[in-house]
């Protein structure tokens, strides 16, 4: 395996809140076989990012790319997600990590949505 992807959430102490996001996992490592496809959470639950990383690291893959499903990009995004990836690259230095922008910056994502309530409006 040389790639992983790790899908980056909020979390939540209600362990129901994350079964959208774990289908989403499903759905996108359907559709990239052979790439490990991880859920890891800011806070609340587990994996956490760090955890995510390190277990794909242990898998040996050489590049991690981080998706945080953030709808708006804030501090999150901003400050915390910058300085786990640090941390992390730090531990695996000879992993390539990098990130996404914020799923709600992506012109598809929106478009999406914006169906999806013109829809629900009708």
């Amino acid at each position: 395996m040389k790639e992983a992807i790790v899908l980056f959430a909020h979390g939540s102490r209600d362990p129901a809140w994350a079964a959208p996001l774990r289908t989403l996992q499903a759905l996108v490592a359907a559709r990239r076989p052979g790439t490990r496809v991880e859920l890891a959470f800011l806070e609340q639950m587990r994996p956490t990012l760090d955890e995510a990383i390190d277990a794909a690291a242990a898998a040996r893959a050489q590049r991690v790319l981080v998706v945080p499903l953030f709808l708006a990009p804030g501090g999150h995004a901003a400050r915390d997600l910058p300085a786990l990836i640090a941390t992390a690259r730090a531990r695996h230095p000879a992993l390539a990590i990098r990130a996404t922008s914020s799923i709600g910056e992506e012109a598809g994502v929106l478009a999406a949505l914006a169906d999806w309530i013109a829809r629900a409006a009708a």
